[in-house]
């Protein structure tokens, strides 16, 4: 049972789980957000690490990117994916990380033939996430408030630095600047050493995260708007810097309960006792007791039973108090085992505890390959036709997630799409081309 795409219809009027027939593929949407259309107007990290969850959950996502400039990440390199003669193409390590499961389309939004495009694209669509500087779309019509009575149910997301309102607004924002504004690096870091950000770009990565969040809620309340017959579109703002601040999470209300600023520790934990990197026999392994009975368990494999009779480590609260102590005795302890023995014995008794992997290990690991979190997807061009991503953590027992389509490169599906959702012609769009518009 098949169900042929009409240009010019709206995915949302699809039944959940219909094809989508392009004029070059065949696409079966089968995830929980099959039948929504993404009009995907960001790039970097935060607004596509957004969209490409939307995709892996089944969402089409229609990619537009500036003629002949594209995703800034396009660029950030090295790292760029190999061509089957060894040479380095344009595409970036970096900009595969977050835009897979959509459709890349070329398109000159600052001039007025491509405007107009854009709007007729967004009669087909549900949801627009960008994440220009605030106020920029708004210079050329496309801000949610010149948007909202044309399209009433559009679900309409602004992933910036600062936000919309506020003092900081107007700036431009970046990952390394929310993670020290936030608070993170204060947190982060050895004691005595300077403040160190997150290796990752995580708060754009969170910020994305909180924006896929809120985008399904909005879809949500649209629907339940639909049924009452009124219109369910609405703005979201979501900032670099509150998502930051949203997830300081205990650290944060430590600080609001207690009122000391909490400092560096390295990799201690402030609310718990012993949790830390420790040595052993072979190098070093994680110990992360989270409570008094793991404790003593630990001790019990350890050959230290006398530690939690001990007032000073008897319980949670006393050894987090004492940690100085503590954490002077341990080394000695541990350093009588090798990792494997600490790993195989402590995990055998529930007591939890790992290995600091590089990144060759994980993506080698037979528990992470098991879960399917190393992907192997058609590229082609690149070396080998393919390349490895990282897979999606969600695990549906009904609708998988899907890897339908590889991180396009700039362009590619720009006629398929216009002539698709718009029925433009191959003169049409030649002349589009020759103006520059695409």
């Amino acid at each position: 049972m098949t169900a042929a795409l009409t240009p010019g219809v709206a995915a949302r009027h699809l039944a959940p789980n219909a094809w989508h027939i392009g004029r070059k593929e065949l696409i079966f949407m089968s995830g929980p957000l099959s039948g929504l259309r993404v009009f995907d107007l960001t790039r970097i990290l935060a607004g596509p690490t957004c969209t490409q969850l939307l995709g892996d959950l089944g969402a089409e996502v229609i990619k537009i990117e500036r003629p002949g400039e594209g995703d800034d990440t396009r660029k950030w390199g090295p790292p760029y994916i190999k061509d089957e003669s060894g040479r380095e193409t344009h595409e970036s390590a970096y900009y595969l990380s977050a835009n897979r499961n959509k459709r890349s389309v070329t398109l000159d939004i600052a001039q007025a033939e491509g405007r107009a495009l854009a709007k007729r694209l967004l009669t087909t669509c549900d949801i627009l996430v960008e994440n220009f500087k605030v106020g920029s779309l708004a210079k050329h019509g496309l801000g949610y408030a010149d948007l909202k009575v044309a399209f009433p149910d559009l679900v309409y997301c602004s992933v910036t630095g600062f936000g919309q309102t506020g003092p900081y607004a107007p700036r431009a924002g970046y990952d390394y600047l929310a993670q020290g504004m936030g608070g993170i690096m204060s947190l982060t870091g050895e004691p005595d050493g300077a403040p160190i950000k997150v290796g990752v770009g995580i708060a754009d990565v969170m910020c994305g995260m909180y924006a896929s969040t809120a985008i399904l809620a909005a879809l949500r309340h649209r629907d339940a708007m639909r049924a009452e017959g009124k219109d369910g579109g609405q703005h979201i703002d979501l900032a670099l810097l509150d998502t930051q601040v949203a997830w300081l999470v205990n650290e944060g209300v430590n600080y609001l309960t207690s009122g000391q600023v909490p400092r560096r520790m390295g990799n201690e934990h402030p609310n718990i006792a012993p949790y830390n990197l420790l040595p052993c026999a072979d190098g070093h392994f994680i110990l992360a007791v989270g409570n008094d009975p793991q404790f003593r368990k630990f001790c019990d494999f350890a050959g230290a039973p006398e530690l939690p009779d001990d007032p000073r480590f008897a319980t949670n609260p006393q050894r987090t108090k004492n940690r100085a102590e503590l954490y002077a005795i341990l080394p000695s302890v541990t350093a009588k085992k090798t990792q494997s023995e600490w790993l195989d014995g402590l995990s055998a008794r529930g007591v939890p505890c790992g290995p600091v992997n590089n990144l060759e290990q994980v993506f080698a690991d037979p528990h992470i390959l098991e879960r399917g979190m190393r992907v192997r997807v058609p590229f082609p061009g690149a070396e080998g036709g393919a390349v490895d991503l990282i897979g999606n953590p969600i695990k549906f027992s009904e609708t998988p997630v899907e890897y339908r389509r590889s991180p396009p490169q700039m362009g590619q599906h720009t006629d398929e799409v216009l002539s698709e959702l718009l029925d433009l012609s191959a003169s049409d769009l030649d002349g589009l081309r020759t103006r520059g518009v695409i």
